[in-house]
């Protein structure tokens, strides 16, 4: 297997050059769309020439300057996809100021071509290289072995959050236990060999060198002197091993953390998260055009779906059931009818096959399901009646799972903060997994969605519905 080093280099250098390409492509097409395939005949195609050439030549530089081809940011988040739109962002910024403030005639259509189409190619390009580099980490290349240090409980549980998370590129290969002393050889939990407890830089780095591990992961409750942290920062930065802080901090969102510096100490701050005032009123308006756009597009579609529920089986089109919303106020949530009139009726007595856990009730093939309605939920076209609670105001286009008042009634005091949002017609529960997420799943990833939202993310979150929606997992 190539080590860290070697699949890092390579990934870079492949980065540098699916840039470069895609940065010519996009410059030497803008040229073409403004000029032409006409031979050079004017000074003014002469400069345009030599302006393609460094334009791009500038843009290959400021995706290197602003970091974007750095391995840490490779495979999973967003991050890497912001650095690319930050440096493309300020490369033509910086061009239109420089024209404004020495009085240069830049072709607008030059420009208006040259930058979203050659953003939109970097992008999709990054894109394609993260699914292979996700399938190489799968099969478990392309990855950080790391030591795992803190507590045996914070050690296990970082382990067991890496394991699920394998797209990241680390791959947890031993633990280190300062300061325990309960014998054990193995973690319990994780199964990963324990090389150590001493809390000493000698014995630390011996452990490194034991187990080949190319990156250090501290974790809670790692009991080792300041002093002892900062030797150890040193001799790892000298045999170009990597150091990551992982706190114990759960479900926070990049943007809710902040670390200021005193007196030498990296603070970490996580700031309270809110939806409100402008905040609010940008969701409310996103979801109201985009939902008011999507029901004139879609009435067509809606139309031959309530027909073809008319003529499959007897009942209405529509199925009205009360959710309860934000704050807990009911709603009545507008869905296609996908199952047999009195399918309430029989709930009751298919309660011995329920499938779901925690208090969802879920069956794979439910025998109230129609026909029509079988093909309605494999591709969620179910919900779209849903975009009139949307435009109404009683949903919101990306939220939590709208609950059923029986399930509320049953949540802990915790689970209760799911409703401090709108419910959603989609969400994290649905790009996730859908109906296969355990209750605990899906508990975690409606909080984790009420405590770190933004309008970035519920974009993110439609366009992997897409996706989700067409491959239909999890749906039934």
């Amino acid at each position: 297997m190539l080590s860290a080093l070697d699949w890092r280099t390579r990934y870079s250098r492949r980065l540098a050059i699916i840039d470069a390409a895609v940065v010519s492509w996009a410059v030497a097409g803008a040229y073409i769309v403004r000029f032409g395939f006409e031979p050079v005949g004017t000074s003014e195609d002469a400069t345009y020439i030599w302006l393609s050439f460094i334009l791009a030549m500038a843009w290959w530089l400021m995706l290197g300057a602003w970091s974007s081809r750095e391995t840490r940011i490779l495979g999973a988040g967003a991050e890497e996809y912001k650095r690319v739109a930050a440096a493309s962002l300020w490369l033509f910024g910086a061009v239109a100021i420089f024209s404004y403030v020495l009085r240069v005639d830049t072709a607008r259509g030059y420009v208006g071509v040259a930058l979203p189409a050659g953003l939109a190619g970097l992008l999709l390009s990054r894109w394609y290289l993260r699914q292979h580099l996700s399938v190489d980490r799968l099969h478990g290349r392309s990855v950080s072995r790391l030591l795992l240090m803190g507590g045996p409980s914070a050690v296990a549980h970082l382990a067991a959050t890496l394991h699920t998370a394998k797209q990241s590129g680390y791959h947890p290969v031993a633990a280190y236990i300062p300061g325990s002393n309960d014998g054990h050889d193995v973690e319990p939990q994780s199964g990963l060999a324990i090389l150590g407890s001493a809390a000493d830089t000698k014995s630390i780095l011996e452990a490194i060198e034991q187990c080949g591990a190319d990156a250090v992961a501290l974790s809670a409750g790692v009991q080792l002197h300041p002093q002892t942290l900062r030797h150890l920062g040193w001799e790892l930065a000298a045999r170009n091993v990597g150091l990551i802080m992982a706190p114990a901090l759960t479900d926070i969102a990049g943007p809710r953390i902040h670390t200021q510096q005193v007196a030498g100490l990296p603070l970490i701050h996580v700031t309270t998260p809110t939806l409100e005032g402008g905040q609010r009123v940008a969701k409310r308006l996103f979801d109201i055009a985009v939902s008011g756009i999507l029901i004139v597009c879609l009435l067509p579609l809606m139309a031959i779906i309530a027909l073809v529920i008319k003529l499959d089986s007897h009942g209405p089109i529509l199925f009205r059931q009360q959710r309860v919303g934000m704050e807990g106020v009911h709603f009545g949530m507008l869905k296609f009818r996908s199952m047999v009139v009195d399918a309430e009726k029989r709930l009751e007595d298919l309660q011995h096959r329920n499938e779901g856990s925690g208090v969802l009730f879920k069956i794979k093939n439910d025998p109230r399901i129609t026909r029509v309605g079988g093909v309605l939920r494999k591709y969620s076209l179910d919900e779209l009646p849903q975009l009139f609670n949307i435009f109404a105001g009683t949903m919101s286009l990306v939220g939590p799972r709208p609950p059923l008042p029986r399930e509320v009634e049953a949540y802990e005091q915790y689970v209760r903060r799911r409703l401090l949002v709108k419910p959603g017609l989609t969400g994290l529960w649905q790009v996730s997994g859908r109906s296969n997420l355990s209750w605990q799943d899906s508990v975690r990833l409606d909080l984790y969605y009420v405590e770190n939202w933004s309008l970035a993310g519920d974009l993110l979150i439609i366009l992997r519905t897409v996706r989700a929606v067409f491959h239909s997992t999890g749906a039934y």
